[in-house]
């Protein structure tokens, strides 16, 4: 099993973590194991003979921080429910996840049946890459969405060898790849256009297909326990239990310091691309990063959880005084290439007073960034460079990680 990765937090809040984790202790626990029954180990095998008074299911996922799917246990059989598909979805979706080597159940609709633990998968958004990983599943991957955006390295490695292909290139998918691989699973997203959205061809191809909709999660923590929505398919609740609980650990740690902060500076995200600039919402994602982290976002006070599309004016009419501007374009690596795009953006503080940093510290050559892979998965390490980045005297030694600071 991989860990979580440790931030470099302060003395004080480093012994505070560690000790909690030596505490809650890393994967299956003596106590549950010594309290159950014994039973097959369903995160590999089927069941060669059928019990109904078995629990095939002992470990349970536990969701705390993502409103976004829930599961129900029912011994041999689990049903999942995706509340809100994409962004202002009028449906849900809900799957029913049967274990190997047991009886469907009669009331269940027999096309949303999956059969877990899934042996084989592809997945077409490098947001789920880092879930197979970290939850030691990734060996199940045979197809991809397209390899230049990918930075998880086994992923691209499986995909070097011909464990895995590419099924996705230039935002158009493969679907007879797909079909030729016949995988178990295929998950990917929707953002509710029939017009572009691939998952009712996937569907209508006779293709098991489930929507992650971590995106539409508001809050970090939330986007991060779909690493827990992924664990469903492959029974491995029990590791996604620890590993989130570390996450959501760690991340509260440092939110908690940033608390602490007497002046909270102001802060401008994003860019003008083609006469708009998007900023998150007050009730987005990024708005909450931001509160998390001790600042003050100008636009807090938006009820919107989506992005604002605003002209080049209104923005400078509220951040001109920005004290830091994040998030800009992925290729400017310096402050000269965000005025050769317009000289207009010379005119903001945070330019003049050279406190611009951009979320491409972990970009590869192929155009992929890893702050959209596996940061989704790490908010606490994306919490903690923000933090460096407003109140620096909180972790005077740590290195940015997601960040970089534009020259």
């Amino acid at each position: 099993m991989k860990y979580v990765r440790l931030i470099q937090l302060t003395p004080l809040l480093l012994v505070s973590f560690l000790t909690s984790i030596a505490l809650t202790g890393c994967g299956r626990s003596n106590t549950v194991q010594a309290d159950r029954p014994a039973v097959i180990d369903t995160t590999d095998e089927c069941i060669a003979s059928y019990d109904p008074s078995v629990d095939y299911f002992p470990d349970k996922a536990e969701i705390d921080d993502a409103t976004g799917f829930s599961v129900e246990y029912h011994r041999h059989y689990k049903t999942v429910t995706v509340r809100e598909p994409w962004q202002d979805a009028d449906h849900s979706f809900t799957y029913t996840l049967v274990q190997c080597g047991t009886p469907i159940p009669a009331d269940v609709d027999p096309a949303t049946v999956i059969t877990v633990p899934v042996r084989s998968i592809v997945a077409l958004s490098t947001t789920h890459l880092p879930h197979l990983d970290r939850l030691g599943v990734v060996d199940r991957l045979v197809g991809t969405g397209s390899a230049d955006h990918i930075s998880t390295p086994s992923v691209r490695d499986r995909l070097t060898s011909g464990d895995a292909i590419e099924v996705t290139r230039n935002l158009s998918t493969n679907i007879e790849a797909i079909i030729s691989l016949a995988p178990d699973l295929v998950m990917t997203h929707s953002i509710g256009d029939p017009s572009s959205d691939v998952y009712p061809k996937l569907t209508e191809a006779g293709l098991n297909v489930v929507l992650n909709a971590e995106y539409v999660e508001r809050s970090p923590l939330g986007r991060a326990e779909w690493l827990k929505f992924t664990a469903l398919f492959f029974n491995r609740e029990a590791e996604a239990n620890v590993l989130f609980a570390a996450i959501e650990r760690e991340y509260l740690a440092v939110a908690t310091l940033a608390k602490s902060v007497a002046v909270r500076p102001t802060v401008l995200l994003g860019f003008s691309y083609q006469g708009t600039w998007y900023v998150p919402g007050g009730q987005s994602y990024g708005a909450q990063l931001l509160a998390d982290a001790g600042a003050n976002y100008l636009w807090s006070d938006s009820t919107a959880s989506v992005t604002l599309p605003l002209d080049f004016e209104a923005v400078y009419e509220v951040a001109a005084a920005a004290d830091v501007w994040l998030n800009m374009a992925p290729e400017w690596q310096t402050r000269a290439a965000a005025i050769a795009d317009d000289p207009r953006y010379g005119q903001f503080q945070a330019w003049q007073r050279d406190r611009m940093y951009n979320n491409t510290a972990k970009t590869n050559v192929t155009g992929g960034n890893d702050y959209w892979e596996t940061g989704l998965l790490e908010p606490q390490v994306i919490l903690a460079d923000l933090v460096q980045i407003f109140h620096p005297e909180l972790f005077p030694d740590r290195q940015l990680v997601y960040y970089q600071k534009l020259q």
